[in-house]
């Protein structure tokens, strides 16, 4: 029996090594912990309770933002596959350009995510069906690359476009995206004018 929890506590703490600590209750139960147990290790303070089927474990580091790992495990679907990724606003300040400073989490799901019900106050959705090459993956977590980041602040146009000229200003310093890719992007009259205005001056 000893031998068996032993085993079942490497099993989850190697999983949740690779989300920052965190778990879900399917993945404690995959690891070998039955559900009627998960009570008994949060009162024992072995495991503490985020949000509801979100544990993290007690004696792991807290992470510096546990709440990008929390609420990407909040988004996954049926099967436990994460969904979300953060992207605008969020994005934007994981990737350190400009001096925007988000109060809330701005995540991008796809067109049919099913979480409408229980959406927490921190975080806004977008919904978009996102390719694989517009993602990268942080600690526990995905968010959108610079470019990608970019292009949906700009159509989004719900922030003052003096941050999105910095953004433009700082990844292209920075090579994080570059002037032919920002001349090959579908952009509207509005935001190519403003990307060409960006690249005169940075010329």
């Amino acid at each position: 029996m000893a031998q068996s929890h032993r085993e079942a506590s490497r099993r989850l703490f190697d999983l949740a090594e690779q989300q920052q600590g965190f778990f879900t209750t399917k993945q404690a139960k995959a690891a070998g912990f039955a559900e009627n147990t998960h009570p008994y290790h949060v009162q024992a303070g072995n495991w503490i309770r985020e949000h509801r089927g979100i544990y993290r474990l007690a004696l792991f580091p807290t992470p510096d933002r546990p709440d990008l790992v929390l609420w990407s495990l909040w988004s996954r679907n049926r099967k436990e596959e994460v969904e979300g990724v953060y992207s605008h606003q969020t994005a934007l300040s994981l990737h350190e350009l400009s001096d925007l400073n988000p109060a809330k989490l701005h995540m991008t799901v796809p067109e049919n995510f099913r979480r409408s019900s229980d959406i927490p106050g921190i975080v806004v959705l977008h919904y978009s069906d996102l390719p694989k090459s517009d993602i990268q993956a942080g600690r526990g977590y995905s968010y959108t690359r610079p470019l990608r980041t970019i292009l949906d602040l700009i159509a989004d146009d719900a922030i003052e476009p003096t941050f999105i000229r910095q953004a433009l200003n700082q990844a292209l310093e920075r090579g994080l995206i570059t002037r032919q890719q920002l001349r090959k992007a579908q952009l509207d009259g509005r935001a190519r004018k403003m990307v060409e205005e960006v690249l005169r001056r940075a010329a």
